[in-house]
């Protein structure tokens, strides 16, 4: 389906600041989170040129760029080396703007040239022009731009990370009904990837789409986790059994580690790729930090790489001998960790909370009091007014059993159903 562009007011927004100011921008996100459209579509309306690089020697990616660009640049000279290609840019007579999109196919075949645009920018770059380097591997622009270490580091007037879209942007750009269920469930199969967005169909159910996108013949999303490790530059093995172990349900470390039958730390530094590549999220309870618990979870955090692990590879085998009831069960099991994903998301610095034989879905400060706490509960499903007070009730005498309790002795109690998905 072909899909019209939709949201990202905030990024154009910041895009025309960095257009008036000149300078370096750099922009990332994982791949197929709609970085490549967003600028493109920005460009356009800026007279600004664009190339996606490709993966190979440095002669020919520069070939592909100045294929790419010189109709709008207006340069005869065909640049043989980097230096070259950057004199070029500092000759022109009119300010540009330039986006050399997908930067680490670039800096993998010649590790110099952070150091060469980190020169050119000091020096060389015309006033009032803007140079956007945008990539999709999340780690290794953090390790280009975001490490002390790094040539570019400082150099960028501001990183703009491209993040999944939310739910409403989902409805808008494909037809669906929003705060409605159905559409919400078709959502968590997809989360907010454009990419994924094209194989939603108006009329169709969220079986369908599960069908479509994971479950037919050479499904589109069969080596997708595979492909987006790659491009994080996460190898071996070990990455997809690790992510393989946390859908089947081993969270904590030590599960996971018992699984591999090795110790916890001869898998730390594979977590942290994890963590770093935003694969992986890392969960405490509310009030505790990395350096004081324990109690540490792994979660998988994209919705589509969750279900991919959690639903797909357990179940793929049997899928087509389920009945539908039992195919929507395991979709609705799966939205209802990605609609309590949304509710948590409401509150800034919230997280779960548990201890002993009590768990809690949501626990955050109050915005409106920041000497009280918000304690809530989450149903995937709608409430009747007496179902509402009867969980709250619970909520209640849950959280007087807490420890956290003792701590925090004013709370607001609240209780997401179903209803809450509305835009």
């Amino acid at each position: 389906m072909s899909l019209k562009f939709v949201n990202r007011v905030r990024e154009i927004a910041e895009l025309d600041v960095a257009a008036r100011k000149g300078g370096l921008l750099i922009i990332f996100g994982r791949r197929r989170v709609g970085k490549s459209r967003l600028l493109r579509h920005w460009l356009q309306t800026r007279g600004g040129m664009y190339s996606q690089a490709v993966e190979g020697p440095p002669d020919m990616q520069l070939q592909q760029i100045m294929a790419d660009i010189k109709p709008q640049l207006g340069s005869q000279i065909v640049p043989k080396s980097w230096p070259e290609f950057l004199e070029v840019l500092a000759i022109q007579k009119k300010p540009w703007i330039l986006c050399l999109d997908e930067l680490p196919y670039l800096t993998a075949v010649d590790p110099s040239l952070p150091s060469q645009l980190q020169k050119w920018l000091d020096h060389s770059i015309p006033r009032r022009c803007l140079l956007i380097l945008a990539g999709s591997s999340t780690a290794m622009m953090n390790d280009l731009f975001l490490n002390r270490a790094a040539p570019l580091y400082g150099r960028a007037q501001k990183l703009i990370n491209v993040r999944p879209m939310d739910y409403a942007a989902f409805c808008d750009a494909c037809g669906q009904k929003p705060g409605d269920m159905a559409s919400f469930e078709k959502f968590s199969l997809v989360g907010g990837i454009p990419k994924y967005w094209e194989f939603v169909e108006k009329d169709q159910d969220a079986i369908g789409l599960a069908e479509a996108l994971y479950f037919d013949f050479a499904p589109y999303m069969e080596q997708e986790p595979q492909r987006i490790l790659r491009d994080e530059g996460v190898q071996g093995a070990n990455a997809v059994s690790v992510l393989e172990a946390i859908g089947r349900g081993a969270e904590r470390p030590s599960e996971i580690a018992q699984r591999f039958g090795t110790a916890q730390t001869n898998l730390s530094r594979l977590f942290q790729q994890l963590l770093d590549a935003s694969v992986l999220i890392r969960e405490m309870p509310f009030g505790e930090s990395v350096r004081t618990t324990k109690k540490i979870l792994y979660r998988i955090q994209d919705p589509t790489m969750r279900f991919w692990f959690c639903v797909y590879s357990p179940h793929r085998s049997r899928w087509m001998n389920y009945t539908n009831e039992e195919r929507n069960k395991l979709i609705h099991d799966h939205a209802s960790s990605v609609f309590e994903d949304a509710c948590r998301a409401r509150f800034p610095g919230s997280s779960r909370y548990w201890e002993k034989d009590i768990e809690l879905d949501i626990v955050a400060e109050d915005p409106e009091n920041p000497k009280s706490l918000i304690v809530a509960e989450v149903k995937w499903r709608k409430l009747s007014a007496t179902e509402k007070r009867h969980v709250l009730s619970q909520l209640e005498q849950k959280w007087k059993r807490t420890a956290l309790s003792q701590k925090h002795p004013k709370v607001r109690f609240e209780v997401f159903d179903a209803t809450a998905i509305k835009p």
